[in-house]
């Protein structure tokens, strides 16, 4: 009998360790679009994501093997930094614009304020040869991580091969990217009946939906594509958004529309970090939009808030914060 009970509890451990080890890396959350990225063609494994990770993180990508991917995109703050309006790179040269928060990047088409990149495989290219960013060449980098012993281990684990390529290193870093999954705010459990707004979120829901619901589409907040939100032109930087890859006039001022998830710990906001306060973000909306002939047609009818109003979409845009992904110590270092 005591043999028979052995073997049941070895089994039982048995099943156990096997439903962890196969637990699914990736999960679409509950009521969720189904993402736009093909995973058949880049298998996930938690090889290629601690690559990736181990990656994201090492300087190596720069030239002076100083800026790290996280330097611009910090776990702390939801894969943004809040220190400065702009992002700051190599030889402490100033780039032109705020970095975007990183999150839910599997339901993404497209990359950049400008939608310069089309595949998150090819992100890092972007700012790894930026000359304001970390201005390198992806074969140099491979060459550097060649001579790396752990980084031939690293990538023999997550591909079979020792031999490192640069589309192997630049699936790895995506497949960290990926994981980068935000689901799990207030507003969240609030979808799926598990919790309440309080009557002021409830309120900003309501407003939020009314005013800003069709650019900040549920449940990504963003609708994933191009806007003018009418913010007037920085005459120092001269950013004509989309028009700089399209070089069509209609796309001139048209910037992505960011998400709004854990937008608390994401500022300063819009492309060129101009605001750091959610309140001049909605006094823009109500005050300070531009005319222009590619204002966004949302835009175009004045938007009319009061003073409580904006303190109502506000309480409702903290619960967009998601401190299970903010705190998460499997995104970390």
């Amino acid at each position: 009998m005591r043999n028979k009970f052995i073997i049941l509890v070895l089994i039982g451990l048995f099943i156990a360790s096997f439903s962890i080890k196969n637990e699914p890396i990736f999960v679409v959350p509950q009521n969720w679009p189904k993402p736009h990225y093909d995973f058949n063609k880049n298998p996930l494994s938690t090889d290629k994501i601690e690559l990736g990770k181990a990656l994201f993180y090492d300087p190596i990508l720069s030239r002076n093997d100083k800026i790290s991917c996280a330097s611009c995109h910090s776990p702390y703050n939801a894969f943004t930094h809040v220190d400065h309006a702009l992002s700051h790179g190599i030889d402490d040269r100033i780039g032109t614009r705020n970095s975007p928060a990183l999150m839910n990047l599997a339901w993404h088409k497209s990359f950049m304020w400008d939608g310069a990149i089309n595949h998150i495989d090819m992100q890092a290219l972007a700012p790894m040869s930026n000359a304001l960013e970390m201005d390198s060449k992806i074969e140099n980098v491979v060459a550097k991580l060649q001579q790396s012993t752990i980084y031939t281990k690293l990538f023999y684990q997550a591909f079979g091969d020792s031999m490192i390529t640069g589309e192997h290193t630049l699936k790895a870093i995506s497949q960290f990217m990926l994981t980068l999954v935000s689901a799990n705010s207030k507003y969240d459990s609030v979808m799926r009946k598990q919790t309440e707004f309080t009557s002021q979120e409830r309120k900003g829901f309501e407003l939020f939906q009314q005013h800003c619901g069709s650019c900040h589409k549920q449940p990504l907040f963003t609708n994933l594509q191009f806007e003018n939100n009418g913010l007037p032109i920085d005459k120092t930087l001269n950013d004509f958004g989309r028009m700089n890859i399209t070089k069509d006039a209609k796309d001139s001022l048209l910037f992505k529309v960011p998400t709004l998830r854990n937008i608390e710990f994401s500022y300063p906001y819009m492309h060129d970090g101009r605001f750091k306060k959610l309140s001049e973000v909605l006094n823009h909306y109500t005050s300070g939009v531009q005319q222009s002939k590619t204002l966004s047609k949302q835009l175009q009818k004045k938007i009319i808030l009061t003073p409580n109003e904006k303190a109502d979409i506000i309480a409702f845009l903290l619960t967009l914060s998601d401190k299970e992904f903010l705190f998460n110590p499997k995104f970390r270092k």
